[in-house]
């Protein structure tokens, strides 16, 4: 099984970002708190980049990401299901669609925390330096995408 994450994380990772070869809208289901202005931002990402999203604003997250089975130690301030996935926090609306059209063997994708400079998160120049990190069955983790950090 380990194997098979690894083969679908590599050929995940070679694939371009290309705005050319995003597919046509899909279904976002998007669950955020009521008290979190980045979240919203980053479903106005998702929206620019070709998401229908379906926003539901709930007051226990904790228990969203728990149903959803999102791990713990993944955890950011919103989480969406998109094409089956689990999206927890503000995971590029790129690498949504590179999942999506590699059909990796994953669970979904985290962004940890909320680093700033991810979409959503945006804060003038300054970027910090993240992962997009792919999760599977049982505790696998794989960094699938390493954001450099920037000065402003």
């Amino acid at each position: 099984m380990r194997r098979t994450i690894l083969w679908g994380l590599a050929l995940y990772a070679a694939l371009p970002l290309s705005a050319k070869e995003q597919p046509a809208p899909v279904d976002a289901t998007v669950f955020r708190s009521p008290a979190c202005g980045c979240c919203k931002k980053w479903v106005e990402h998702l929206q620019a980049n070709g998401f229908a999203v379906k926003d539901i604003v709930k007051d226990d997250m904790a228990a969203v990401k728990r149903e959803l089975g999102v791990p713990e130690h993944l955890a950011s301030c919103h989480t969406a299901v998109i094409g089956g996935y689990r999206i927890e926090g503000h995971v590029p609306a790129a690498d949504i669609h590179r999942l999506l059209d590699t059909k990796a063997p994953l669970l979904g994708l985290s962004v940890p925390g909320m680093p700033v400079g991810t979409p959503g998160m945006e804060a003038g120049g300054r970027k910090d330096a993240y992962s997009v990190l792919g999760f599977g069955p049982g505790d696998s983790v794989q960094s699938v995408h390493d954001y450099a950090g920037t000065d402003p």
